[in-house]
């Protein structure tokens, strides 16, 4: 399976070929040589630094046997690692490993990865991201919680280093700070544009009271508007399935033609025979959901049997997943291939001068780049936009409808 590449990168590449053809010609022609120009400035993300990482220092990290001319791309990733939850702590571990393997992958020989615990604090993270600065690293993976990534901002802003962080939380990114967690709000738009492209036009919701189901009831009301669709009854209640029966056999009862059902889990399996019991014609009505849906639990499911969601290529999934059992006789968590795509990113950015390869151009590059979980590219306010396919829900499992897109390109651009 190919490691993330740029979208653009055989016209880039043709182009530059182009340009530097026609400087050595220009070279050549001239009788006498002009003094080379000085190197241009850092060009920073956000926040101008105040101790901006602009050259090796004695104390930084460095490889064994790297010739004194190069500099390794010191590359700093902040995770969980000790945590107390043993499911946290699981995950944060698989990240490393799904980080390692893309190392492994890119065969970059420059690259060293630098890792510290984000710890359970605002403090620990903030001491953790410091320590990872002090030995130099130029850009930072992670962490993977919000509350740790607003406490590193600071450190991270004042030396100039980007951070491609795993948190969903929308706010505390922007100002060199990039999401490369599954937003919310792409399932959303991805299912509602889908839905009504093929004649659905009023939406009713079932969410929970859940900052999730904020966010998605948000991006839902959005998305509708945005389709020029109508939107019917929303119902919002607390996450517990008891709670859940009464709204969804009064949104069964209405007169909306799709129901957009952000839940997943045991909550989902009681909302959805309550619709079939309440009277909800499938046939008409279609049951549409976000990426929360991919549990094989729902297969069996009746009344979700033909129900659509959004989410990651199935294919490219399945193949990171069977490298990683092979490599480490487990199955990956979802979010590990998170970790796989940033140092993927980070190996393609690497070729770039020393503490400027990782700029605002090359991380927002509208072309976006190719993942694990499909393409994706990085707004400049740091949230990332994903390529995602549209997914059928049937008795012997989950079908891709409408494959994922390939380019961020508009048809016939």
């Amino acid at each position: 399976m190919p490691v993330p590449f740029r979208l653009a990168e055989l016209t880039r590449a043709a182009r530059l070929f182009a340009i530097a053809g026609a400087a050595a010609i220009a070279l050549t022609a001239c009788q006498t040589k002009a003094p080379p120009p000085p190197p241009p400035a850092p060009e920073y993300i956000g926040t101008q630094p105040t101790r901006p990482l602009t050259g090796n220092l004695p104390n930084f990290t460095t490889l064994a046997n790297l010739p004194a001319d190069r500099t390794p791309v010191r590359v700093g990733i902040l995770l969980p690692l000790a945590s107390t939850t043993s499911g946290v702590k699981a995950l944060a571990t698989a990240m490393l490993k799904s980080a390692e393997l893309a190392l492994y992958d890119s065969g970059n020989q420059d690259i060293v990865l630098m890792t510290a615990d984000e710890g359970n604090s605002a403090e620990s993270s903030e001491a953790a991201a410091v320590k990872l600065l002090d030995q130099g690293a130029e850009i930072l993976i992670g962490p993977l919680f919000a509350t740790s990534v607003k406490a590193i901002a600071h450190e991270a802003r004042d030396r100039g280093v980007p951070v491609l962080a795993f948190s969903t939380d929308k706010s505390v990114a922007g100002d060199g700070i990039f999401l490369l967690g599954f937003l919310p709000d792409n399932d959303v738009d991805r299912i509602i544009s889908y839905a009504a492209a093929r004649g659905h036009h009023k939406f009713a919701a079932l969410s929970a009271s859940t900052p999730y189901g904020d966010v998605t009831i948000e991006a839902f009301n959005s998305a509708v508007t945005q389709a020029r669709g109508e939107i019917g009854d929303v119902e919002r209640f607390p996450y517990s399935v008891d709670a859940a029966i009464q709204p969804a056999t009064t949104v069964a009862k209405g007169d909306a033609d799709a129901i957009f059902i952000p839940l997943g889990g045991q909550v989902l399996r009681a909302i959805s025979p309550t619709l079939g019991a309440s009277g909800l014609d499938t046939k008409r009505v279609k049951l549409l959901g976000t990426g929360l849906w991919s549990d094989p639990a729902n297969l069996s499911e009746p009344t979700l049997t033909g129900s659509w969601f959004a989410a990651p290529p199935m294919a490219d999934d399945a193949a990171f997943q069977n490298k990683y059992r092979t490599a480490f006789g487990a199955n990956p968590p979802p979010l590990a291939a998170l970790s796989y795509d940033a140092i993927s990113l980070v190996a393609l950015l690497a070729k770039g001068r020393p503490y400027m390869r990782f700029t605002r151009a090359a991380l927002t590059d509208p072309n976006g780049f190719s993942g694990v979980d499909g393409i994706f590219r990085f707004h400049p306010d740091g949230t990332a936009e994903r390529g995602l396919s549209v997914v059928t829900v049937m008795p012997d499992g989950f079908h891709e409808i409408d494959p994922a897109p390939k380019t961020f390109q508009k048809s016939g651009s």
